[in-house]
């Protein structure tokens, strides 16, 4: 018997505006488009180039409540870094998550948008806002005299702030969701946090792997996170501070001590431990993105510098002890959890690779201040 395949001799019709649509494959609801009772429209497209750093593109997400508020009906799609993936999936605001290789940068090109928000000041991310489409365009892009500059004159104060140190240092007050607003110029409210999904099965695989280890998840539990990356001299604490920190933690018996980092800390972390007499825990050095947050969530305070785990503990709203003296403080928003160490060093900040001073910044931060300030902000079990 002949097939009745009447519904395809006829044109075809295509809502290519669907939320739902694929293309190459069926959708979800598995069916033809015309007369489909699940057909949505996009609504307004916004397309969010932020590629790196990891630490800067979870602060970035806080942009994503206000651009829901104003634009309700919308359809965001953020183009990043494989390695910064982690910190956005599963996250219910961004409806299409793109990493940043030929594929997306071939469909992009042919794409248009309603509105593009480039808030990368860097060569691929600009070259990027440069040649996508859309009505409307905010942040940064790159010319053809071979240069990154704003888009639009709201950025142009961002923008400053990344050519001008004296600026950047000694004038600035605004954080940096309070320039990403400005940026975008939607109307900013220091409720828009940080977004950032765990897994519930991770976290308890941390929880699990921290009792295994030793700790009393019902005690209070302080996080060091002993390192700051490479790219800036003086951005983690000294090895000396953590390990006499440690001790006074100990003797005055405030909480447990988890020592936390990545691969770049495993040496830094066992010198820590050789250091000093009191009980560490280390929780390793070789844990995933999604991991080593689920570790964080298990903590009540972390101490540390300016760094991916910083945002990361901001983003899961924990009480952060932060200790500040390459890099500008003023940008760091802590969402009233937590207090800052800033160092009064007359060179700092400074952003350079390499630090000549004796001493440094860091080493001019002395434990006995940071103990007393753990104090004041530990919370309580």
């Amino acid at each position: 018997m002949q097939k009745d395949d009447s519904k395809v001799n006829r044109s075809l019709k295509l809502n290519l505006d669907c939320v739902y649509y694929v293309g190459e494959k069926p959708c979800k609801f598995d069916r033809l488009c015309e007369g489909c009772s699940e057909y949505k429209p996009t609504g307004t497209k916004i397309l969010i180039i932020k590629l790196a750093a990891i630490g800067d593109v979870l602060r970035t997400t806080t942009l994503l409540h206000g651009l829901k508020k104003k634009y309700t009906n919308s359809h965001i799609t953020w183009i990043t870094d494989k390695g910064s993936l982690p910190v956005l999936q599963n996250n219910s605001y961004i409806d299409r998550l793109l990493s940043f290789d030929l594929e997306s940068l071939m469909r992009l090109e042919i794409e248009e948008f309603d509105i593009l928000i480039c808030l990368d000041k860097e060569i691929r991310g600009s070259c990027l806002a440069s040649k996508v489409s859309a009505n409307d365009k905010f942040g940064f892009t790159f010319d053809k005299s071979g240069n990154i500059r704003p888009i639009n004159k709201s950025a142009e104060y961002n923008f400053a702030l990344g050519i001008s140190n004296e600026l950047k240092f000694h004038h600035n007050s605004k954080t940096y969701p309070e320039l990403i607003y400005e940026t975008c110029e939607l109307k900013y409210d220091r409720a828009y946090e940080y977004i950032f999904n765990i897994s519930e099965v991770t976290k308890r695989w941390a929880q699990d792997k921290l009792i295994s280890l030793g700790l009393n998840l019902s005690q209070p539990i302080i996080g060091l996170n002993t390192g700051a990356g490479n790219v800036f001299a003086e951005k983690a604490w000294t090895i000396e501070g953590y390990a006499k920190l440690s001790e006074m933690i100990q003797n005055e018996k405030l909480g447990q001590i988890v020592l936390l980092g990545g691969p770049n800390e495993y040496e830094r972390n066992q010198k820590i431990a050789e250091l000093t007499g009191a009980k560490l825990i280390d929780s390793g050095c070789n844990n995933s993105i999604e991991e080593f947050a689920c570790i964080v969530s298990c903590c009540d305070l972390m101490v540390t510098g300016d760094t991916l785990a910083m945002h990361i503990g901001i983003a899961l709203k924990k009480v952060i002890l932060l200790i500040i003296g390459s890099t500008a403080q003023a940008e760091i928003e802590l969402y009233g959890r937590g207090t800052k160490i800033v160092s009064t060093k007359d060179c700092s900040p400074c952003y350079k690779k390499k630090c000549v001073e004796n001493p440094t910044c860091m080493e001019e931060i002395k434990p006995e201040i940071v103990f007393e300030k753990l104090k004041q902000i530990l919370p309580r079990k």
